[in-house]
């Protein structure tokens, strides 16, 4: 079996948004091991601001921003506020802001590099929340009164 590094390449400055229909998010609703409920949630937008001086990585104006809005089951907003790329250059983890009813409620998403070319970057990530912490502190619930103690949120992006 070989394996091949690919060279991590940054996008350049800009705002770039996701193709039409080249993107997802799906709620997994989990109580213990067994998955009760599996939806998938209309991305409605997401969007990555590159900021145009990446020498100053430090301050709050020089970090890439995510947002993703999502529709359907969560109505939500998840804006990045800090952005780390980690050390195999192949994945980043952000620290968001999941705002749900205007209440917001911080989360760790991991997000995967799957391509990165000259003005297109391909992602996929997820992130687990705990479900108690998440209806007390938002009131959200899942539809039919589905028994969950986690979820997890998938999302899968590409910016252009």
């Amino acid at each position: 079996m070989t394996t091949v590094t690919l060279p991590t390449v940054s996008p350049p400055p800009g705002r770039y948004a996701v193709a039409p229909g080249r993107s997802f998010a799906e709620l997994t609703a989990y109580y213990g091991p067994l998955a009760t409920l599996r939806r998938r949630i209309t991305l409605t937008g997401a969007s990555l601001t590159v900021p145009e001086s990446e020498s100053v990585s430090d301050s709050e104006g020089a970090r890439p921003v995510f947002r993703f809005d999502l529709a359907g089951t969560m109505k939500a907003s998840l804006v990045s506020e800090h952005v780390e790329p980690l050390a195999d250059g192949r994945h980043l983890q952000l620290l968001a802001d999941l705002d749900v009813r205007g209440v917001a409620f911080p989360v760790l998403l991991r997000l995967r590099v799957v391509r990165c070319a000259e003005g297109r970057l391909l992602v996929v990530g997820s992130t687990r929340l705990s479900y108690r912490l998440l209806r007390r502190a938002t009131g959200f619930r899942l539809p039919w009164s589905r028994p969950a103690t986690r979820l997890r949120l998938l999302l899968a992006a590409e910016f252009a």
